[in-house]
């Protein structure tokens, strides 16, 4: 036990030594992922318990009519999937360290056509549902050109990826 004496862990020497040899962003990026997988842990909790309580409206339907319930069961649906697509987003953060404008765009255009269907279904002010609406309208022209113009698929002038499939026949 003499050699384990003579070792002190908390030597205020070799803690300073520890922690200027430390990279910043190293430290960053360890932060970024445990607070993420929290994220990811609170994410798929929600969505189990999302789906539990979707389950459980069904039996609603005997107390309800059937329309009212499917209504529900139709907003909860959406409101699900709109957690998945954050999942997705935040996964693709901690694999890449990067969000996908896609990703985002799709997080919210689920989230809004939820809105637009519950404003419709409470037979809502049709101001407001265009308003709604107009949002999807201008999202989707977000979505089609973040897909249309993404710099994964553009390599510059040569647009390589793009020429390698017009040759596989994918795009024309």
């Amino acid at each position: 036990m003499p050699d384990l004496e003579g070792v002190r862990p908390f030597d205020g020497g070799i803690l300073w030594r520890r922690v200027s040899h430390l990279d910043p962003l190293e430290v960053w990026n360890w932060a970024i992922k445990g607070v993420l997988s929290l994220v990811i842990l609170t994410l798929l909790t929600g969505l189990s318990g999302g789906a539990l309580k979707t389950f459980w409206d069904i039996r609603l339907i005997v107390d309800h009519s059937a329309e009212v319930v499917l209504r529900q069961v139709i907003v909860n649906t959406l409101m699900l999937l709109a957690l998945v697509e954050l999942f997705k987003t935040t996964v693709a953060y901690f694999r890449e360290g990067r969000v996908k404008v896609t990703f985002i765009v799709d997080t919210i255009l689920v989230v809004m056509l939820t809105e637009v269907i519950s404003q419709w279904f409470k037979g809502g002010d049709w101001q407001a549902l265009t308003v709604l609406c107009g949002i999807l309208l201008v999202l989707g022209i977000v979505r089609v050109m973040a897909v249309r113009w993404s710099p994964a698929l553009r390599t510059g002038a040569n647009d390589i990826m793009h020429n390698d499939l017009c040759e596989q026949g994918e795009i024309q």
